[in-house]
């Protein structure tokens, strides 16, 4: 009885915390969406703006753990490809539409044929038609800038108050967090390199610096420094600030009243271009954040029904959108390092979420497919990252578990692409 009791005691202990991290959670994202603005990239940076919280307690304090290991590489293993032709995954010059004067040549109401084609994959005329948020080019200008760039103010914003909205001395700006811990930046900063190898473009361009008031990077901000009590040398990532951002709500076919989105889905067929291009980057979403198992997005909904029904008709946290349409990822902390460390408590919630989708991007697919049959995701991320990141060694990478972790759940998604390609290819 006892033992009937202490379990029952921590499971409620459990959905306790869960309930406050939703509810700080959602406080943090609708704080963020304050006083925004937007210049496009190649005719001024995309800006993200964000005003502080109010505390810096949450409830992923409540989870932290040590830090992650040393990696060691993976074998091989063959797969059949789900598309006729294969993209290398992590190729460095791969822009998913080409560049952004082409695809915005290319806006404005387009008759389209089927939304669907072979099956499962968004029409290629979509394809083209959808913009490219921040091409490998130009996330690389910025970072390169972003590096030597004097900091020449720190102020409250971008979340948590641990984390500050710096402003160069160019006059642009970029989101500084900190973290709880280092996990969180690390969990960051691998999600964009990830992104970077699935060919999604939707998150912000990302440094790492060591803040040290020694440095000329940091020393007009010194002061404010000592007084945030930041850790000396401590690594903080660095991601530019988007700005004149949209609040996201979940689109109809991805609620729970729906039936998910499918390509036998009637009313893909009556929805606008524009509709159908967002639709598109919400199935980049949905495969980015299962991979990462990032639970503080649409999975966090997903969990908060069972208290709040009409949670699904608000915006989504962490999603926001450009004035052209541009889904932006920002905050991704919560994925891969930490997301992993609490896969238990979140994975029926991010396979309920993935299952409800079966049209992809074949672009993304031909990526996961690659990824799937080398079987050498730990290796191709740890090299982009490595290469791309001077601070790497300092962060550190993913332990063997989660680098095991991740190509697990690249196989989960490579068998749940195959099963929906059976199921609809006949189509």
């Amino acid at each position: 009885m006892r033992a009937v009791s202490a379990n029952l005691f921590a499971l409620l202990f459990l959905c306790a915390l869960a309930s406050v991290f939703y509810v700080w959670s959602a406080l943090e994202t609708r704080l963020e969406r304050h006083k925004r603005r937007f210049s496009a990239p190649g005719g001024g940076a995309f800006h993200q703006g964000l005003p502080a919280d109010l505390s810096a307690k949450t409830f992923r304090v409540l989870l932290a753990v040590p830090p992650a290991q040393r990696p060691h590489l993976g074998g091989r293993l063959e797969a059949r490809n789900l598309t006729d032709q294969t993209v290398p995954a992590g190729s460095r010059d791969y822009h998913v539409n080409g560049d952004n004067k082409r695809s915005a040549q290319r806006v404005g109401s387009v008759k389209l044929g089927s939304p669907v084609e072979d099956g499962i994959f968004w029409s290629e005329r979509l394809e083209d038609l959808l913009r490219v948020g921040f091409t490998e080019e130009y996330a690389r200008a910025w970072r390169e800038a972003a590096r030597t760039n004097r900091i020449v103010s720190l102020e409250p914003g971008c979340g948590r108050i641990s984390n500050q909205l710096a402003t160069f001395a160019d006059g642009t700006k970029a989101c500084v967090r900190y973290g709880i811990n280092a996990d969180q930046v690390q969990g960051e900063t691998l999600t964009y390199y990830l992104a970077s190898l699935l060919g999604i473009t939707n998150v912000p361009p990302l440094i790492l610096s060591q803040v040290n008031g020694d440095s000329e990077q940091w020393a007009a901000v010194r002061t404010r420094i000592d007084g945030l009590q930041w850790s000396d040398r401590a690594v903080v990532s660095l991601t530019e600030w988007v700005s004149n951002l949209t609040g996201v709500v979940t689109p109809a076919p991805l609620r729970q009243e729906s039936s998910g989105l499918h390509p036998v889905l009637k009313e893909l067929w009556n929805k606008t271009t524009e509709e159908l291009l967002e639709l598109m980057q919400w199935s980049d979403l949905i495969i980015f954040d299962y991979l990462t198992a990032n639970f503080d997005r649409l999975v966090s909904n997903l969990f908060s029904l069972q208290w709040d029904s009409r949670v699904m008709e608000r915006d989504t946290n962490n999603l926001l959108k450009t004035a052209r349409g541009d889904l932006v990822f920002i905050d991704n902390e919560a994925g891969l390092v930490h997301g992993f460390r609490v896969l238990n408590m979140w994975e029926k919630y991010h396979s309920t979420v993935l299952n409800s989708v079966c049209v992809f991007r074949r672009r993304t697919t031909q990526r996961v497919a690659e990824l799937h049959r080398r079987r050498d995701s730990r290796k191709r991320l740890l090299e982009l990252y490595r290469d791309s990141e001077p601070l790497s060694p300092e962060l550190g990478f993913l332990s063997d578990e989660h680098a095991g972790v991740l190509q697990d759940r690249i196989d989960r998604l490579y068998r749940h692409i195959v099963h929906c390609k059976g199921k609809y290819s006949q189509l």
